[in-house]
């Protein structure tokens, strides 16, 4: 279901049990073949099929479209708001749906560069609210051992505009993708212990901007992308996201402040 397609009768009569999803993205550069959308139009889509799935089960709310991308900004184009206006931008919102009596809250997130911060919501939010149940999902990472068997780049191959990236969008808005741009990322390599991905985490996090990652904006290679592929990558992630959803539906109780 979708919060803002439902009337206020509709909502006041729902089960307050019914997880709630936030998703969170970003408008950012993708290199030169996909649209600044492209976070937020992938976690778009994926809510549209676990809607689409679930049902009466889950309860989608309007995405946040705009992130912290500030590491972007030498990209034309890109748009990012600070990491203490996300924070609370995203609280606020929380604060309303458990205003009106909903617990189980799921924020879906689609951007690299709001998982840290995303995880400080989580912190701050569920130590204020102890009566509430707060997730943070992260689509390449609740997937990630199947995501690792789609791959066929390597290490670095999915990281920006990258095989996975473009292969969704290929599946869910090809008329976006221009396919005469799509050339592999012009990765700079880095120290042995910074080195990572979507599905390879570094041992430790060394800050560069993505002009300092590559020059052409794309990190990666999409030159092995494929809607085939967006297809297998959506049915992977939505089938780890609907247990979380499940998960927290069935297995439903009120925390009890201590």
């Amino acid at each position: 279901m979708k919060w803002d397609r439902l009337t206020t009768v509709t909502i006041n009569h729902l089960d307050r049990r019914i997880p709630v999803l936030l998703p969170i993205g970003a408008t950012e550069q993708h290199g030169s073949h996909l649209p600044l959308a492209t976070d937020h139009l992938i976690g778009q889509q994926l809510c549209e099929l676990l809607d689409s799935e679930l049902s009466d089960k889950v309860l989608i709310l309007p995405s946040v479209p705009i992130g912290c991308s500030a590491h972007h900004m030498d990209f034309a184009g890109t748009l990012s708001i600070s990491h203490k206006t996300f924070i609370e931008l995203v609280c606020e919102i929380l604060e309303s749906v458990v205003a009106h009596g909903f617990r189980n809250l799921i924020i879906f997130n689609s951007h690299g560069g709001n998982n840290a911060v995303g995880q400080v919501v989580v912190e701050r939010f569920g130590s204020a609210h102890p009566e509430c149940r707060i997730v943070l999902a992260v689509w390449w990472l609740i997937a990630a051992r199947e995501l690792a068997r789609i791959s066929e780049t390597g290490p670095g191959g999915v990281g920006h505009a990258c095989e996975f990236e473009t292969s969704l969008m290929l599946c869910s808005n090809p008329d976006l993708v221009d396919i005469s741009a799509i050339k592999p990322g012009e990765n700079k390599d880095t120290f042995g212990w910074a080195r990572g991905d979507m599905l390879r985490s570094s041992q430790a996090s060394l800050y560069r901007s993505f002009k300092g990652m590559t020059d052409n904006g794309v990190f990666g290679d999409p030159t092995k992308a494929s809607k085939e592929k967006g297809m297998m990558i959506e049915q992977a992630v939505i089938s780890e996201l609907k247990k979380i959803v499940i998960d927290l539906h069935l297995h439903y109780f009120q925390r009890v402040p201590t």
